[in-house]
Order: structure tokens, then sequence, then C-alpha cells
């Protein structure tokens, strides 16, 4: 197993005990770390997810209303998640498409860190508004990973912050690191070789949103593109952030 950062090759399979994944809508994830995470499901890892929003307007369907649209995307990202391995699924239930990074969604994610102490957490970039020329990064996306980096810093590890949290069990803790998808500035490949037929078969599982579409060719590509150069097949790519080293 091999990491690559910046071209270069870690030693250590960096995989972590314990990771949270925070995303704006079911389906995200599977699009954008699926491979990654179940690579690190199969070697024993943790993975808890929590979404922001249960993505219940993502249809064009005028019949369809937003409880059975809601039901449908979160047993479809249940599934999802038992094909790779994610141990816990959380909805917030915030309203899809008009997601704010408030103080109500950052102190319900604080909750979500200190419950499940996670040593990575898994979230957007919300710096990004374009990709390319053809795409506006959905604002659900920004707000989910502005509300996720600021808890996980300094919120989360902050005693004094959210104090009724402590009434129910839960203490400050510290995230170690952030692996942030969708990064105009990406410093860490990930070798998905041997799990991207698994994220594809959780991808396909979102058949509220894919229809008839078939994503493999699509996602093949852009592994592919991302892995170039890297000595890997297949590949996801993230701007890490260590927040805490090991010496501490």
């Amino acid at each position: 197993m091999s990491y690559i950062v910046r071209d270069m090759i870690m030693k250590e399979n960096g995989i972590p005990e314990r990771a949270l994944g925070i995303f704006a809508h079911p389906d995200d994830s599977e699009f954008t770390v699926g491979g990654t995470v179940a690579r690190w499901a199969r070697e024993g890892c943790r993975v808890a997810y929590a979404f922001c929003t249960d993505g219940d307007v993502g249809t064009q369907d005028p019949d369809v209303t937003r409880e059975q649209l809601a039901a449908i995307r979160r047993q479809e990202q249940r599934e999802a998640c038992r094909i790779l391995g994610v141990e816990d699924v959380i909805f917030l239930g915030y309203g899809d498409g008009m997601l704010q990074a408030t103080m109500d969604l950052r102190h319900d994610l604080v909750r979500v860190i200190r419950r499940h102490k996670p040593e990575i957490v898994i979230c957007g970039d919300p710096t990004v508004f374009f990709y390319g020329d053809q795409y506006i990064n959905h604002p659900d996306h920004r707000a989910s990973a502005q509300a996720a980096l600021e808890a996980v810093f300094p919120a989360a590890s902050m005693p004094l912050v959210f104090p009724d949290l402590a009434q129910e069990g839960l203490t400050p803790h510290r995230v170690k690191q952030v692996y942030i998808w969708g990064s105009l500035e990406p410093n860490l490949w990930v070798d998905i070789g041997a799990t991207f037929d698994c994220k594809m078969e959780a991808l396909r599982q979102h058949k509220s949103q894919l229809g008839d579409w078939d994503p493999a060719e699509r996602m093949a590509e852009r592994a592919k593109e991302w892995a170039k150069e890297k000595d890997m097949e297949y590949a996801e790519r993230f701007r890490r952030m260590i927040l805490v080293r090991e010496e501490e």
C-alpha cells in the first residue's frame, strides 16, 4: 500500500483507526471519496458519515414529495454505506438547497465529532466556487465544508465551546488531520485501484439521482486522470491538513 504526498511515497499506510466524513447530500460521498473510504474500512478503520441534508429537493419529478424523496435518499445512502463498510450514518436534517454555515450547524457537527472522536475528518473545500467553465460548486457543498472545518478547528477541542455537550457525556476532541476533497490544491493521492469497483457499486445505489446512467466510464476517466504519473491505476486526491503531529 502506498500514499503519494507531493510526489513522494510515504512508507506508512496512513490508515486511521477512526474517520468521519461530513457531506451536504446523500451521494456526495460516493462521487468523491468512496474508494478511499472503502480502502480504509477494509483495513479496519471505523468510519462514520454525517449528512447535513437529506437531499430532499434533488429531483426533477414534480409528483414526488420532499418527505418521500428524503426517505428514498436516506435508504440509498444506507445501502451505499453498507457496501463501503461505513459503520454509522447520521442525517442532521437541514434544508436541502438552503444550507448555511450557521452556529447551530457547527454545534451539531461538534457533537458528532466529540461522539465519534475521529483521527481524520473528510470534507469538501469551501473556497472553490468554480470547477472549470461548466460547473458552479453547489452552495450546500460550500456551506457544509465551511461548517465542518469550523467545527474541527477550534470548536471541537475547546472545552468552553458548547459546554452543554458535556451534559451528554461528550468531551473535547482534537482531530489530527483533515482530508479535503475537491480542492484545487491537492497534496495527497490515494490509490483506489483495489476499491474502485466497490466505489462504483456503492454509487449505483443512488438510483433516484442516476436514473439509467451508469457512472463507471466517467468516474474511471477522472480517477485515471488523477492517477496519471503517480504510478497508480485509479486515484482520489485531497488537500491534507495536518493539525496534530505525532510528536505532539
